[in-house]
């Protein structure tokens, strides 16, 4: 059957399979794509030799490394898998997934419950109502038990996870799964668990069976009037009944079902699949998208997934391909697209020929002809686009809301070893700042050095690993540095001429502003409350532009200012002597002056921070956290372990990996990530300040 055909709307699953570190992410969506790949014989894959074969030279880097979503067929039904990493420096990558998948695949170890980047990623996508199954997998190993996962799953989670199936068997027995709704069960036999065999339902797993079951159809039920009417009534409700339920409440997310299986074992991935299937939303089932038009109005719009509907698409990843450059993945919400035509993109009125359309697939590459609305493709040729940016039809333009990144807290400086080194590092920094929006460059304009930032430690390792790595570029690095940031907590209103007599024309600027501490996050507002030409049009971008630069370097150690609201209110021009130039040191030099008055502030980013550790260990730990300013909030048992969970600065958290495993006789198992930006201790401010001025 071929891949290039049209699948209905109401066949495809937009998905992504999110789970914390070492869960089993890659070894999951390597079995998906096996079993899905054998049914559609991918490529030359025969007994799925090449698909595995791939898989093996990719395990160092985790499967979809090479592509952010790769495209797969179960049940005549198309599944786009879009990749999230696991590691919590990643974030980026799990927001700008949620923004595009339309449902979501959790994975759990079996043996650890609910872990902290599963947890962070559940809450992402609650934040962007995106429908979850749970998978409790790794159930063959020592310590895996799907009960104690699930009761973790309702303490730190939601109360709306069930059971719709059970282990067949525990730890090393571990050898299927019974389906509650079906009152089946079934083993997994043959090369790789191919043959998905029906068994009698053990004996001694009747009761359980049906308490368990109990319990989904009475959660079903309690949420659709006619169902609770026939099981209040003692009826029985049918398979169908209870799964066309089921679905409209896993879409509504008010119900998040729990299978179980052990992909490493080859146990459970089919059945998997077929609740991504049974239960998972297509583009049809989900709200409608919203948009804005790309006009002085901005009037809002619903996007209809229509095929035959104007063109609108979220670029949500770009990469640079080693065979055909740099790529754009994209998500149709409306229209299609065909190869060779044009889109608009409204944030920057370029319009850019879409030279090629690809579908990933797991080991290669299709070229298609048109991709519509509701798919996943990859565009090549659009030079212009950037992460969260629109595409869309020239005759009707709209704005999608884009994505939002978190700010990197990490800074590193980076400098080439040889000349060659240098010409190539800066194209590589660049390729990765299109690639990455966590990533940032700068330059720092007295000592000239290159400084690069990110999320934390492991995400600025994997950057530079990778210069050597891609573009072989070798660098040295120096020590961790913190992002801090300044702020206000007063208001001020200043007033500043700006005047200069130098023979001929001279230069004037009059500004009046005032400034306001905004909320955290919301970034540099700028207001203009020019009346009656106190300050002539053409001059009032020069006073915002001034600001922005002044707001670059904060008067308290000279780091950027964040979350102000600067308003423009009075001022006055001369005839002649006015000019841009002019307005804009004025402003600079009246932010200056209005931040000192206004009772400025230095923000350090705090982390989140998770210890699981045994518990004769726990004492020296919450003493270490404490000795770095840390803030313990609480501790609680999981499993075998303590979990001690803490907010502490990342200043004081550089290496901490290393040392908490060498506290704990190498069993402490740390988890950090960026939580918010907190007030400095005013005794901390000014060793930090004159730190920064000797650099």
């Amino acid at each position: 059957m071929s891949e290039n055909i049209t699948y209905p709307l109401e066949k495809i699953r937009n998905i992504g399979i999110i789970a914390h570190v070492d869960a089993g992410k890659t070894t999951t969506t390597e079995r998906i794509l096996f079993y899905t790949g054998k049914s559609h014989k991918i490529g030359e894959v025969h007994e799925g030799a090449a698909q595995m074969d791939w898989m093996e030279q990719e395990r160092e880097r985790g499967i979809t490394i090479t592509s952010a979503a790769t495209t797969c067929f179960w049940d005549n039904h198309r599944i786009n898998i879009i990749d999230t990493p696991g590691h919590v420096d990643f974030t980026a990558e799990v927001e700008r997934s949620l923004r595009v998948l339309d449902g979501g695949v959790v994975l759990f170890d079996g043996a650890q419950g609910v872990e902290p980047q599963s947890e962070t990623v559940w809450k992402q996508a609650e934040k962007y109502g995106v429908p979850l199954l749970a998978f409790i997998n790794k159930l063959d190993k020592v310590g895996g038990d799907f009960f104690m996962t699930m009761d973790t799953i309702h303490e730190r989670l939601s109360k709306d996870a069930v059971a719709v199936q059970l282990p067949l068997g525990f730890e090393e027995t571990f050898s299927g799964v019974i389906d509650l709704i079906e009152r089946k069960a079934y083993k997994f036999e043959g090369k790789m668990g191919l043959d998905v065999i029906e068994i009698e339902i053990p004996q001694d797993m009747l009761e359980k069976v049906e308490t368990y079951r109990s319990t989904l159809v009475e959660k079903i039920s309690e949420k659709d009037d006619v169902l609770m009417d026939k099981f209040l009534n003692g009826e029985e409700i049918s398979v169908i009944e209870l799964k066309t339920t089921l679905r409209k409440l896993v879409i509504s997310t008010t119900i998040y079902p729990i299978f179980c299986g052990s992909s490493l074992k080859n146990v459970g991935t089919q059945k998997l699949l077929d609740g991504v299937v049974d239960y998972l939303p297509s583009p049809k089932d989900k709200p409608l998208i919203k948009a804005k038009k790309d006009n002085q109005d901005g009037e809002e719009i619903e996007l209809i997934p229509n095929p035959n509907g104007e063109f609108a698409a979220l670029a949500f990843k770009i990469q640079t391909d080693p065979y055909v450059g740099r790529i754009t993945y994209f998500r149709v919400y409306s229209g299609k697209i065909s190869a060779g035509s044009y889109v608009l993109n409204p944030k920057n009125g370029k319009r850019e020929r879409v030279s090629r359309l690809l579908l990933m697939h797991a080991n290669h590459r299709e070229e298609i002809k048109e991709v519509g609305a509701g798919e996943i493709a990859v565009a090549v040729g659009l030079t212009e686009t950037r992460t969260g940016d629109t595409m869309c039809s020239e005759n009707t333009p709209v704005v999608l809301e884009s994505i939002k990144f978190a700010t990197p807290v990490i800074g590193l400086v980076i400098e080439p070893k040889t000349k060659n080194d240098r010409d190539r590092l800066g194209e590589a920094l660049r390729k990765y700042q299109e690639e990455d929006p966590t990533f940032k460059v700068e330059t720092d304009a007295e000592t000239a050095e290159t400084l690069i930032y990110g999320m934390g430690e492991l995400h600025l390792e994997i950057i530079v690993d990778r210069l050597r790595r891609e573009f072989k570029v070798e660098v040295t690095t120096g020590k961790p540095q913190v992002a801090y940031r300044e702020t206000i907590k007063g208001t001020a209103d200043v007033e500043n001429k700006f005047i200069r007599q130098t023979g001929g024309r001279g230069q004037y600027g009059h500004v009046y502003i005032r400034i306001k501490p905004l909320d955290q996050g919301t970034g540099l507002q700028f207001i203009d409350k020019i009346v009656g030409g106190s300050i002539p049009r053409e001059f009032i971008p020069a006073v915002e532009k001034g600001f922005k630069e002044a707001c670059e370097a904060g008067t308290t150690a000279g780091y950027p200012v964040v979350d102000i609201e600067c308003t423009l209110y009075d001022g006055s021009y001369h005839d002649v002597d006015s000019s841009e130039i002019a307005f804009r040191i004025a402003a600079i030099e009246a932010f200056r002056t209005a931040q000192k008055k206004a009772t400025p502030i230095l923000l350090e980013p705090i982390m989140s921070v998770e210890v699981v550790v045994p518990e004769e260990f726990m004492g020296d730990i919450i003493g270490d956290l404490s000795s770095r300013r840390g803030k313990i909030e609480g501790t609680e048992q999981r499993s075998m372990s303590r979990v001690i969970s803490a907010k502490v600065p990342l200043s004081e958290m550089f290496g901490y990996v290393t040392h908490a495993r060498g506290l704990t006789q190498g069993r402490a198992v740390p988890n950090m990530e960026f939580s918010h930006y907190e007030e400095v201790p005013s005794n901390l401010v000014q060793d930090i300040a004159s730190k920064r001025a000797k650099k």
